[in-house]
């Protein structure tokens, strides 16, 4: 029979033991999630007029009523782990200032989003807002958007490996394992590209399995 002081001492083992697992487990948990500690980008271009007709009166008038409708746009650029994403990092409190807000509203059309990147995964980046915009921009300019793309001028439907080897010819040494096409309520949602740290093409299984299924995608035009 086990006497009380051994049961006892066992609970007592039991407790140590947790109490040092949940030690050691709090520092991990804050490495985890501290700016600068990731793997890759993904950059995630929307496709505007997706976005519009989704949000109907909701939708930010900034994109959506412009003058010149818009196409691709930048979502965001996301740093990543192998598996999983850092979001609403400790970067102190630093925030993007009115000039760094409008300097993007030509590839980001919504002062809302580009606070809400900032705040949800700029943070995350290591950089300050002003340098994270910055490589932002510079993603966006590196890649070719596909002619087609850019020429479109009424709706249509298309299947999602189309829309990858669209980017993949456009931009030489972009793999299908390097970027997903995502979707929404059945139409074009997003190109999401991966981006090693310094920029450059990378494959990413991970965001490359949860691109879209379905055999076919409505491509809204502009401006509809």
């Amino acid at each position: 029979m086990v006497s009380l002081t051994q049961t006892r001492l066992a609970l007592g083992a039991a407790a140590f033991v947790l109490l040092a697992a949940l030690t050691t487990l709090a520092p991990a948990q804050a490495r985890a999630k501290a700016p600068g500690r990731f793997d890759y980008y993904v950059l995630a271009l929307s496709w505007s007029p997706s976005y519009c007709a989704r949000a109907g009166r909701k939708a930010d008038p900034t994109q959506c009523k412009a003058a010149r409708p818009f196409r691709f746009i930048v979502h965001g650029l996301w740093p990543q782990y192998d598996r999983g994403y850092p979001d609403f990092c400790d970067a102190g409190p630093r925030e993007p200032d009115r000039a760094t807000v409008n300097a993007m509203l030509d590839i980001m059309p919504s002062r809302g989003l580009v606070r809400h990147q900032w705040r949800k995964h700029g943070s995350c980046s290591g950089l300050s807002p002003a340098a994270y915009f910055d490589l932002t921009q510079r993603a966006f300019d590196k890649i070719r958007i596909p002619p087609a793309f850019n020429t479109l001028s009424s709706g249509g439907r298309v299947s999602p490996d189309a829309v990858e080897k669209a980017f993949r010819l456009a931009n030489p040494g972009l793999r299908d394992a390097a970027m997903a096409v995502a979707c929404q309520d059945g139409r074009l949602s997003e190109v999401r590209l991966c981006l090693t740290r310094d920029l450059d093409f990378r494959t990413c299984r991970a965001v490359d399995r949860r691109g879209c299924r379905q055999k076919s995608i409505s491509v809204p035009a502009p401006g509809r």
